[in-house]
C-alpha cells in the first residue's frame, strides 16, 4: 500500500509540475489572443506601420533564405561527407550566430560591413551596406543561416553512404550525386530547415536594429514595427505579435510534418534494405 501511495504522489506531483509548466509558456500567447477583440485587431493591422513592415519582412526573409539555401547546401552535404575534429570546430563556429547575444551580433556586422568595416572600407565610394535593406536581408542571414545548415547536415547523415558510391561508381560526378540522389533523400530534412530559418529571420530584432535601423518602409521589418508600434498604438502592436506568432506557428506545422515524412523515409529504406543472416 505504501509503495502505491508513493507512486501515486509521485504521478501527482509528475502531472502537477508538466501542467505548471505547460501553462506558464501558453498563458502568455493566450493572453496575446483574448485581450483584445476581433475589431480592435482588424483596427490595428490597419495602422500606417504594418503594411511596409509587412512587405518588407517577407521580401527579405525570402531574400535571405534564398541565399541561406544557396550557400548552406553545399557547405552542409560537404561537412556531412566527412567526420573528425575539424569539422566538430566548424560545426560548432557555425552554431555560434544563433547563441550570441543579439547585440553582439549587431555590432559584428558593423565591424565587418559598416562604413569602415573590415569590407565595407573596399566598397566603391557612395555604396554602403549598414542601415539600408540590403542590410536587412544580411541581418537575417547571419542569424539563420545556421539553423538551415544544421537541419541540412542531419539530413544528409541520414543519406545512406552507399547510396552516393553506387551513383559514382555508375559514372555520376559528385556534383551530380549531390543533385539527383542525396538532395532528393534529404528534401524533408531541408524543407524543415528552410522553414526555421525562415521564421527565425521573420522575427530578428537586435541584430537589425543595430545594422540597418528602424526606418520605416526601408529597414523597419514586423519586430521592429512591433517595438515602434509599442509608443503609439498597443493595439497595432498586438496585432502585429498575433500575425508573427500564426506565422510561425504555420511554419512549426510544416517543420513537424517535414520530420514525419523524413521519419517515413527511412522506415520504407529500412524495410527495404536486405537483411543478411
Amino acid at each position: 500500500m505504501k509503495a502505491k501511495r508513493r507512486a501515486a504522489l509521485g504521478a501527482l506531483a509528475l502531472w502537477t509540475g508538466a501542467s505548471a509548466g505547460l501553462a506558464f509558456l501558453l498563458f502568455p500567447l493566450l493572453a496575446l489572443v483574448v485581450t483584445a477583440t476581433p475589431s480592435e485587431l482588424i483596427t490595428g493591422l490597419h495602422d500606417p506601420l504594418v503594411a511596409p513592415a509587412l512587405a518588407l519582412s517577407v521580401g527579405t526573409s525570402s531574400a535571405s533564405l534564398a541565399l541561406a539555401v544557396l550557400l548552406g547546401t553545399p557547405l552542409a552535404f560537404a561537412l556531412s561527407r566527412r567526420t573528425g575534429r575539424a569539422v566538430g570546430a566548424v560545426e560548432s563556429l557555425l552554431q555560434l550566430p544563433v547563441v550570441i547575444p543579439p547585440a553582439v551580433a549587431g555590432v559584428a556586422l558593423l565591424l565587418a560591413f559598416g562604413r569602415h568595416g573590415l569590407v565595407g572600407r573596399f566598397l566603391p565610394d557612395g555604396a554602403e551596406l549598414a542601415f539600408t535593406t540590403s542590410a536587412v536581408v544580411i541581418a537575417q542571414l547571419f542569424v539563420s543561416a545556421p539553423l538551415y545548415v544544421q537541419a541540412a547536415l542531419a539530413a544528409f547523415r541520414r543519406v545512406d553512404e552507399e547510396l552516393l558510391l553506387c551513383a559514382r561508381s555508375l559514372g555520376a560526378s559528385r556534383e551530380q550525386a549531390l543533385w539527383h540522389v542525396a538532395l532528393p533523400l534529404a528534401a524533408p530534412g531541408l524543407l524543415g530547415g528552410a522553414a526555421i530559418a525562415f521564421a527565425r529571420a521573420l522575427g530578428e530584432f537586435g541584430a537589425t536594429l543595430l545594422f540597418a535601423g528602424s526606418l520605416a518602409g526601408r529597414t523597419q521589418t514586423l519586430p521592429l514595427a512591433i517595438y515602434a508600434a509599442l509608443e503609439s498604438d498597443v493595439r497595432a502592436a498586438q496585432a502585429l505579435s498575433i500575425l508573427l506568432v500564426s506565422a510561425a506557428f504555420g511554419l512549426l506545422l510544416v517543420v513537424r510534418s517535414a520530420e514525419a515524412r523524413a521519419a517515413a523515409l527511412d522506415q520504407t529504406r529500412e524495410h527495404a534494405e536486405p537483411k543478411h543472416d
